[in-house]
C-alpha cells in the first residue's frame, strides 16, 4: 500500500464582501482626474486661466502703454503674468467652477461619498497644480520668445508658486463653500480685476503712495508678483517677506476652507 502523494483538500473559498473604504489617496486621484477633465474642457476656464495672461504679458511687452521702469518690459512683465496666472486658475476660476458644482448638488452627491471635506480640497488643489504646470510652460515660452531672460534658482520659483497656489486655492474654496453661486461668480470676477489692477502685476507697485503701498504689499497677488521678480529678475534665493506673506495666507485660507466648507 503506498502513501497518498496529492496535496491536502483546500478549504472553502471565502467569497464574503469585505466592505471598507477606498484609501484616501486613491479616492483623491480619482478625483483630481474628473476635475481635470472637466477643466479642460471648459472653454471659459481656459480663456480666464490660460488665455488672457497670454494676451496682456504679449499686449504690454510689444507696447509701451504703461511706464514700467528701467530694463526690459518682458523683465518686468513674465513674474507678474504668472503670478495672475495662478490666481486666475487657484482662486477665481475655482471658485466660480466650485461655486455652481455646489449649486448644481455635485458637492451634495460627492458629500454623500466616503471622500472627506479634506480631500476633495486636497483634490481640486492637486489639479490647479497640474493647471499651473501647463500655465507656465505656454507663458514661459511665449515670455522667452519676447526674449525673457529669467534668472535665479528653480527651486524658489517652486516654493513661491506652491504657496501662492495654497492660499489662492483656499480663499477660492472658501469662497465658493460659503456663498452662493450667483455671488461667488460676482465676487470672484471683482476681487480678480481688483488684484490684476493694484497687486503689481502688470505695473509696479512704487506707481502708488507709499502707506497704499505698504498695505498693498500685504496681499497675496502683490507678494507672489514681488516674490517672483525677485528671484526670476534679480536673481534672489527664497525671498524672506513675500514667502512670509504667503505661507499666512495659505495657512489661513485652506484651514477656513476646511472648517466651514458646506457641501450643499
Amino acid at each position: 500500500m503506498t502513501a497518498s502523494t496529492g496535496s491536502p483538500p483546500a478549504g472553502p473559498l471565502d467569497l464574503s464582501p469585505a466592505p471598507g473604504a477606498v484609501p484616501l489617496p486613491r479616492m483623491i486621484a480619482a478625483q483630481t482626474g474628473y476635475e481635470l477633465r472637466a477643466v479642460l474642457r471648459n472653454g471659459e476656464q481656459l480663456l480666464l486661466t490660460l488665455i488672457i495672461p497670454v494676451v496682456l504679458l504679449t499686449l504690454f511687452s510689444a507696447t509701451s502703454l504703461l511706464d514700467l521702469g528701467p530694463g526690459r518690459r518682458v523683465d518686468f512683465l513674465a513674474p507678474g503674468i504668472l503670478a495672475l496666472a495662478v490666481m486666475s486658475t487657484a482662486f477665481t476660476g475655482q471658485a466660480i467652477g466650485t461655486g455652481f458644482e455646489r449649486r448644481y448638488g455635485v458637492l451634495k452627491r460627492l458629500g454623500a461619498t466616503p471622500l472627506p471635506r479634506a480631500g476633495l480640497i486636497g483634490a481640486k488643489t492637486l489639479t490647479v497644480v497640474l493647471v499651473e504646470i501647463l500655465q507656465a510652460v505656454v507663458i514661459g515660452a511665449v515670455a522667452f520668445a519676447l526674449g525673457w531672460h529669467p534668472h535665479g534658482d528653480p527651486l524658489s520659483v517652486i516654493v513661491l508658486l506652491l504657496l501662492g497656489t495654497a492660499a489662492f486655492s483656499g480663499f477660492g474654496l472658501l469662497m465658493a463653500g460659503t456663498l452662493r453661486a450667483e455671488a461667488t461668480l460676482a465676487a470672484a470676477n471683482l476681487v480678480y480685476i481688483l488684484l490684476l489692477a493694484v497687486g503689481g502685476v502688470v505695473f509696479p507697485l512704487t506707481k502708488f503712495p507709499d502707506g497704499v503701498r505698504s498695505a498693498l504689499e500685504l496681499l497675496p497677488i502683490s507678494a507672489l508678483a514681488d516674490g517672483l521678480r525677485q528671484v526670476l529678475q534679480h536673481g534672489a534665493t527664497l525671498p524672506g517677506k513675500p514667502l512670509l506673506v504667503l505661507a499666512v495666507w495659505a495657512v489661513a485660507g485652506l484651514a477656513l476652507a476646511a472648517r466651514l466648507f458646506r457641501w450643499e
